[in-house]
């Protein structure tokens, strides 16, 4: 399958937020591979095909986490296809400075449009990304359509791993939706953005769909001027 390609108009440096291509060297950079590796010890008995990024609430950093771990992932090689699922506030198409006219809406509602249009070659990041798309007047009602179970199947046999930024899980269901389809869930915990009645709730409303949730990412730690991420796993 062949895909458009793109590149990014912005220089490295006006990115900060995706400190593993403007600074891969960095202590945070290091923490995302950090990620990636628990990310595989979770996994260790399963294929990881398909994984979903949320929070408890919003402003947690969850689309950081994800940009960034899937540059990473990508870093090793492989065929990484980042999906900004949330359609009600996207923000992975200005992470990477691409247009959003089609994207995951567009291939949810149009049967003539075909992936290889749609998704974009970042060779820069060696990542594909897929926008969110114009925002729908009913995203939960499309991501638990047979449309998006058929969508997702056909992205499993073009892309090693398919990332899913979703929106928060306490503020609409659709994260509940896309956890419960995907092989692995990452929540991502903001320090001092999210109480533990909030995060709690959160993680309830996850069990409650049979998520997997693999572990939790503490954002925004600070620690000798950087912002540190550390990955904590799930204790089963």
């Amino acid at each position: 399958m062949l895909f458009k390609k793109n590149r990014s108009k912005a220089s490295t440096n006006e990115r900060p937020s995706l400190i593993t291509v403007t600074r891969p060297s960095s202590v945070v950079a290091e923490q995302f591979r950090t990620i990636r590796t628990n990310i595989h010890f979770s996994m260790i008995d399963s294929d990881l095909k398909t994984l979903a990024i949320t929070s408890a609430g919003p402003g947690a950093g969850k689309s950081t986490i994800s940009a960034n771990l899937a540059v990473t992932f990508a870093s090793e090689g492989k065929k990484v296809l980042l999906i900004d699922t949330d359609m009600r506030k996207p923000t992975v198409h200005k992470t990477f400075k691409l247009p959003n006219h089609d994207g995951l809406t567009t291939l949810l509602t149009d049967r003539t449009a075909q992936i290889s249009d749609i998704v974009h070659i970042l060779k820069e990041e060696k990542l594909y990304v897929l926008t969110s798309g114009v925002i729908p007047p009913n995203p939960a009602e499309l991501l638990s359509s047979k449309r998006m179970e058929q969508l997702k199947l056909e992205l499993e046999e073009s892309f090693d791993l398919i990332i899913f930024d979703l929106p928060p899980v306490i503020a609409v269901t659709d994260a509940q939706i896309m956890s419960s389809k995907t092989d692995g869930t990452i929540f991502v915990i903001n320090k001092g953005g999210a109480d533990k009645e909030m995060v709690l709730k959160a993680k309830e409303l996850l069990d409650k769909v049979q998520a997997n949730v693999l572990g939790a990412v503490f954002n925004r730690v600070e620690n000798k001027n950087d912002h540190y991420y550390a990955y904590y796993g799930e204790n089963k």
